[in-house]
């Protein structure tokens, strides 16, 4: 009777906690589903620029699965800087000439592969001799795949305990009856939220100064551009993860609820980070990295890491993680509504 009755107690917390109970049955299917969409993508299509090649080759190539767009030598170079194309493939004599864009190992690996298929399928007897020469925008012959994830995984370990430590520390504050304190007294509510973002905000920059120090001095990771714009991003991101974990705090009870968010908010990212290719997912599926600010540290930091972007490349993706920034602050201000109103 008091294993039942205890059971029982149980239960209803369980029932009458509706947040919790969205987390264990819905949150685990909806990373599933968005696994099965990323997992289940078609095969990724090299994008190959041809530059004077034979048409039998052309048609090789695209028999072999590329997608092969003929263009001039110049026209080439400006769609390969660009990132539209994978490789440039040329001819000199006999021997084809491929420059890759580089900064992907896997899509490299993929091109060479495709291009040493196809010259073997159009003449078998001098393959050998037809062996491509390969040169490469970015990156190296050398480059490890750690080098191409690396400023992901940068992107995301910033973000990730940066929300986690703001969220869970803004939510002691509530608790422990801080905020209400603060919320009684002449302060208004943007002054309030001014203050804890900066007050917080000078610790997530040094930790996002340390991890970024530590990735490019310690462990070694490709850095071609500038370590100040790696920082800034760093920053921006940390500043963006600090004012939504603070956000998503005001609706959450205790730390355990703080945590219940995580699969909601940080998984969702990893799958538009750029550890996954969004040219093999749908069209419909891209669409939902627009609003992922992950998506926009990363990507910048790969341009600068490996692709040694500068401010003219960078510039879009700082102004989106402000405006996310700025728009989850403002919303920090809305969202103290609900502890006093003015």
């Amino acid at each position: 009777m008091r294993i039942r009755a205890i059971v029982i107690r149980i239960l209803r917390q369980f029932f009458h906690d509706k947040r919790t109970l969205m987390m264990m049955l819905v949150a685990p299917m909806l990373i599933l589903f968005l696994m099965s969409l990323v997992f289940n993508s078609s095969t990724y299509v090299p994008k190959l620029g041809a530059v004077e090649l034979p048409a039998p080759l052309i048609q090789k190539l695209q028999d072999s699965g590329a997608e092969v767009t003929s263009y001039k030598a110049n026209e080439a170079q400006d769609e390969l800087n660009n990132m539209r194309l994978d490789a440039i493939i040329a001819m000199t004599g006999a021997i084809p000439q491929v420059t890759l864009e580089g900064s992907d190992p896997t899509k490299n690996k993929a091109v060479i592969f495709l291009l040493q298929k196809a010259v073997q399928n159009a003449s078998p007897t001098a393959a050998a001799a037809q062996a491509p020469t390969i040169n490469y925008l970015h990156g190296s012959a050398d480059m490890a795949s750690f080098d191409s994830f690396g400023p992901v995984l940068i992107g995301f370990f910033v973000f990730f305990f940066v929300f986690l430590l703001s969220g869970v520390s803004f939510l002691r504050e509530r608790t422990g009856g801080t905020l209400e304190r603060l919320l009684a007294s002449p302060l208004r509510r943007w002054e309030i939220v001014a203050g804890y973002i900066l007050g917080f905000g000078i610790f997530t920059t040094l930790q996002a100064a340390l991890i970024a120090w530590f990735a490019t001095s310690v462990l070694g990771l490709m850095l071609v551009g500038s370590f100040w714009y790696v920082l800034l991003i760093t920053v921006l991101l940390a500043l963006t993860a600090l004012s939504l974990g603070t956000l998503i705090s005001a609706f959450a009870n205790n730390e355990f609820q703080m945590i219940q968010f995580i699969p909601l908010i940080i998984v969702p990212q990893v799958f538009f980070s750029g550890l996954f290719s969004l040219d093999t997912m749908s069209v419909y599926l891209r669409w939902i990295s627009v609003v992922m600010p992950l998506k926009y540290g990363a990507e910048a930091l790969r341009n600068i890491m490996i692709r040694g972007a500068g401010w003219g490349t960078i510039w879009v993706d700082v102004v989106v993680l402000a405006t996310f920034t700025i728009c989850f602050i403002i919303l920090n201000i809305l969202a103290l509504r609900k502890h006093r109103k003015i």
